[in-house]
Formats: C-alpha cells, structure tokens, sequence
C-alpha cells in the first residue's frame, strides 16, 4: 500500500515528511531510518515491509524522512544533530503523541533518537537503538571520506559504503544492492557528502546517562559501524540497557533474531533482570513454545510478486493460528515476527502436532515454513511472553529446511511416549546465543516415516551427527564448489546452503572450507557411498 505523505514543520521553518501507518491500543511506535525515502522502502525491502504490517495491527506505526532526505526538504546543507532532533520534534508534536516506543532502526539514528530520548524522557517509554554508536569510528569516518571526491561516481560511492557498513559481509548483493540505491533515492551525492561531513562532530556519550526508558540494544557479532565495540560503549552508559547480539550466517538469520528480540522488548515488559524476576502483571511458567517461519520469504516475494505474496502470507498467517488454537495452543500477537508465527502450548504432544499441521498448511500454501519446538521458562503478560527459550526455539527453526520439524531433546523427552510421531536425530547443535550444545532431533509422523530413534550403543551413519544432506554439502565443499554452485546441485536456497555450513563447521571444529574438505578426505566423505 502506497503510504500517505503528510508534513510537519519544525521549530526552525524545515518541512519533514511523515507518514502514519495502522491502529490498535498499543503505544505508538516511531520507527526512524537514515538515510530514507518513504515511497520506496517498502519496495526495496520486503522484509521491512512485513514487519511494518505486523506492528501496525498493533498499534500506530509513524515513519519520517529526516530533512535532506527523502522526500523532507532537500535544501540542506548541514547537519548539525541537533538539527536532526528537532526533525523527531516536529512529527511527534504534530501527531500529539505524548507517550510512545522509540526505534532506532539504522546505524545513524541512534545519536538523534539518544538525545531525544536524554532531552524527553517523560515521551519515550522505550528505546531500541540497532547498530547504533555514540559517535562515528575515526577509522570508517576517514575511510567513507576519501571515497568522496568530488568527481567520484555517487553509484560507485554508494554501494561501496553499503558494504563498507553492513555487519553481514562485503560479498552480500542480496543486501548490499537495494541498499546503495536506497541511498541514491534518499539524497543526492552532495547533500550525503555535506551529511557525512558533519556526522564527525556527532557525540552522544555525554547524555546517556540521562536516559530513563529501558533501552534495548541490538547488534551484530562484527561490522565497523554499530558493532560490538560500539554497542558495548553504549550499554555501558545507558542506565537500562539491555544487549542483544545478532549471529549467524546470513543476513536473514540475524534479522529474524532481531525482530523477534525487538517484538518481545516491545509489547511485553521491560526485559527482566534476572531468571526469577517478574513485574506487576507477569507471571513466569514452563511452556512449549512454537516457532514457524517462512522459509526464504525474500525469494518468494521476487517470484510472486509483493502484493500477491503479502496476500498468501496473511492467509497462511490466519490458517496457522487456527491451527495452533485448535491443539489448545495460544498464538502470540505482541510478536514482531512480519513472515511467522510463534505459539506457546502446555503440552508437548499437542505442540507437535500443531507443528506438523503447520507445516502441511504451509506446504498447501506453496509457502514452507521452517518450524522449531523448545520448552522451558517463559515470563507471560497479557498475550506476550519473552525468555531465553523462546530464542531457543528460533534459534531451532533456524535450523529447520523447508517444511520440516525440529525439536529440542527437552520436547522430545516430555513427548517421546504420547506423540504418536518418529524422531530423527540431527546431533548436538551449536546455537548462537547459547552457551550449551543443543541436541535436536527432527519430527516425522510414523504413517509416512521410516526414520527411527537410533538404538543406544550403535553407531550414527555419519561421524558427529552430521545428517545426510550436511554430508552431501560436505562433499561438494571438498570437491571446491562454491555456494552458489552447491546451490544449483542440490536445488537449496543459498540461505539454506549457509545454514548447514554453519551447522558442519559447528559439529566439526572447523573454520575454513579448508578445514571442513580436509575433514571430508579423513573421513572417506568425498566420494558418494
């Protein structure tokens, strides 16, 4: 849907585009980028997109476009970050919003939403900063400088920042591409220069300390801009700082991390400070806890199209939770999830079920989901619930391929003689975030599996529970394809290929496609048995 541009105008006479999105009786949400261009994000960023819709059935969601940019006044020339700062004023003035969440949600948002939040700490109830800073790197300011020439080529400058600054990797076109060209959309070469000029002098570490609302942190394992050593400066200076580090291979990993951690911050309380701790109107339990994800959303929308992909998600999003309601399972609305769902359930057999029947509504659709099951503690408030587990069990779909199950040996254990199904095991997994080896096993359902629970005392078929398709993965990485072409041999989605690289180099110590081929010829894995 196309958004409605309306404007505001600041204290200093600078008009700035905004547009509101949804209803509901949750608090506002301000969700602030830099750069930005309102009209075409949603096209260059599927997944945004969804996340918006998601929030939006929740409450209002307010996105702007900072002076400069977009489609605000491009008559600037400066950008001091008070400046900037005034820009927010300008649209939650104009919107009456009194109280609402405040997201940060690029590298150079973070200095202007922490001051705002210093300045007006009785307006912002929570702050998420992703990838923030409290002042831009020396080295990466100097870096991004000498590429500005004034006869250098804006696409060239473009995307070489984009890879320069993401935390996912200089090879990722996927991501880096629309990216560049958001940039190009969002600013001409000259207004960028003027703003990357002027960013140098940006220094928030001053103001932290004056922050009141819980703040959650988000950031990725590496990357030069909003990284780990900047993200633990500002967690060392927010009083309420929570941190959230994003891993995994992919860049699609990692944000299925954030956006689950970031809905759980949202619409639930305050992380808690401990284990045992819960606020007035939570309450801690032991759930079953479902996790379901559209498997490789971002090709699918390519292939169907945005409108007709949104249309088939919403549907499979209602089919899904009738099934999870109809295994007496709950389906959590405060989840910031845009391409999934997430239930909870008090019993492991109907959780298993659930999830099978999820994954054949799924399948029906043409839209596969991967699906993982963990229980353990969760703290619950109204229809949120947040906790270590719940991150387990994303971490485990993670793991899941299209259309397939996956469960933690804790579910296992408490449906192993009431489920009615056969499990598979997939070995210990490493995951991030978790500092113990998960084991995992896979789901089938005994009328159309001939998988059995390996008997105790023999012998797995392959060494460190590498499954079948990690050993042809394997093969081919010592034979020296590279992903894209193991790809095209064993029809999976690079995201896919990942994945189980990421899960071998785990199981087997390695760090390299060096170690892991030479693994493979120790082995005797290199030739097909």
């Amino acid at each position: 849907m196309e958004p409605r541009i309306q404007y505001a105008r600041t204290s200093d006479g600078v008009s700035i585009a905004y547009c509101t999105m949804g209803a509901g009786h949750r608090l506002p949400v301000v969700w602030m980028e830099l750069p930005s261009q309102l009209q075409i994000e949603q096209k260059l960023f599927p997944d945004q997109a969804r996340s918006y819709e998601a929030m939006s059935r929740l409450g209002i969601l307010v996105r702007y476009d900072h002076r400069g940019f977009g489609l605000s006044d491009r008559s600037i020339t400066t950008f001091p970050l008070v400046d900037l700062v005034k820009d927010l004023e300008a649209v939650v003035d104009k919107l009456a919003l009194d109280m609402f969440v405040l997201m940060a949600m690029g590298g150079c948002t973070g200095p202007v939403a922490a001051s705002y939040a210093a300045s007006h700490p009785q307006r912002v109830a929570k702050l998420v900063l992703a990838g923030g800073f409290t002042r831009v790197p020396p080295p990466l300011h100097r870096q991004i400088d000498a590429l500005m020439l004034p006869e250098s080529d804006w696409r060239f400058v473009s995307e070489t920042i984009a890879r320069l600054t993401l935390s996912w990797g200089w090879d990722d076109d996927e991501t880096a591409r629309p990216l560049a060209a958001w940039f190009r959309e969002s600013s001409t070469y000259e207004t960028f220069k003027d703003f990357w000029r002027d960013i140098e002098k940006w220094d928030v570490r001053g103001l932290l300390a004056a922050i009141q609302a819980p703040t959650l942190i988000a950031t990725a394992a590496e990357g030069p801009l909003g990284g780990m050593e900047q993200a633990r400066e500002l967690a060392s200076l927010v009083p309420d700082a929570h941190l959230l580090v994003a891993e995994g291979a992919t860049h699609g990993e990692r944000a299925r991390t954030w956006r689950a951690a970031i809905g759980s911050f949202l619409y639930g309380p305050a992380v808690p400070r401990s284990a045992n701790t819960t606020q007035k109107g939570a309450s801690s339990a032991t759930a079953v806890i479902l996790f379901a994800d559209i498997a490789d959303s971002t090709a699918l929308t390519e292939r169907l199209g945005d409108a007709a992909f949104r249309a088939k998600a919403r549907d499979l999003d209602a089919a899904l939770r009738a099934v999870i309601q109809e295994h007496s399972g709950t389906a959590i609305e405060g989840k910031l999830l845009g391409d999934g769902v997430l239930g909870v359930f008090t019993s492991a057999r109907q959780a298993i079920e659930a999830a099978l029947a999820c994954a054949r509504a799924g399948g029906d659709a043409g839209l596969p989901l991967h699906l993982g099951l963990h229980a353990g503690d969760v703290i619950r408030e109204e229809n949120n619930i947040y906790g270590g587990a719940v991150n387990i069990a994303s971490r485990i779909s993670g793991l899941a391929a299209p259309g397939e199950v996956l469960v933690s040996e804790t579910v296992r254990s408490l449906a192993r003689t009431s489920a009615g199904v056969a499990f598979e095991d997939r070995g210990d997994q490493r995951l991030k975030g978790v500092s113990d080896a998960v084991r995992v096993w896979a789901v089938n359902p005994v009328d159309d599996s001939t998988a059995r629970e390996p008997l105790r005392g023999l012998e797995p078929a392959h060494p460190d529970h590498l499954t079948s398709r990690e050993v042809e993965v394997l093969r081919l990485i010592a034979a020296g394809r590279t992903n894209a072409e193991i790809s095209r041999e064993l029809v999976l989605s690079l995201r896919t290929v990942a994945r189980h690289i990421t899960n071998i180099y785990g199981k087997i110590g390695a760090r390299s496609k060096v170690d892991a081929a030479s693994y493979a010829m120790r082995h005797n894995l290199t030739v097909e048995s």
